[in-house]
């Protein structure tokens, strides 16, 4: 099972396309938020299921502030990450992933890649695809992989 998982795209859909059309077939998109409005094109764009939260630039939305979704063996957190201070760190996301039997936490927000393990529960940021913040300043996404043992692996990919 291949999955691409993205953040903060902020409106802007040439990077996602660009990305997805790279990746493609996946099995599943995750968006954790800042669509800005082009949840709708990026469904109509992939062929596969979508799950999408809503972020802080996020206004006038219907999607959910977040969910819980079952990947596999998996049970996962979608967030944004601003509701949980993720600027800040990201103990108060594992802590509230742990309490809801979650063993991934996903978020966004920061616009910095990030692969991270807190006692039992790993978090994952695909960074920003369009709007990066780290040191290179490279848009990102991550790239997860469930193996035939039902094991997950995770990547940082960027343009």
């Amino acid at each position: 099972m291949r999955i691409l998982v993205v953040s903060d795209n902020h409106g802007r859909m040439g990077n996602f396309l660009t990305v997805y059309e790279k990746v493609k077939p996946v099995d599943m998109v995750i968006h954790l938020g800042d669509t800005e409005g082009t949840e709708d094109e990026i469904e109509e764009a992939i062929d596969c299921p979508f799950y999408a939260v809503a972020g802080n630039n996020d206004f006038y939305t219907t999607l959910p502030r977040e969910q819980e979704i079952q990947i596999g063996k998996y049970k996962a957190l979608l967030c944004h990450g601003h509701y949980y201070r993720v600027s800040f760190g990201t103990q108060m996301l594992a802590e509230t992933a742990r309490q809801r039997g979650c063993t991934l936490a996903f978020y966004g927000h920061i616009h910095r890649p990030v692969i991270d393990r807190q006692e039992g529960v790993t978090l994952v940021n695909p960074g920003s695809i369009n709007l990066p913040r780290q040191e290179d300043r490279k848009p990102s996404y991550v790239m997860m992989d469930i193996d035939r043992q039902g094991e997950a692996h995770f990547t940082v990919c960027y343009l």
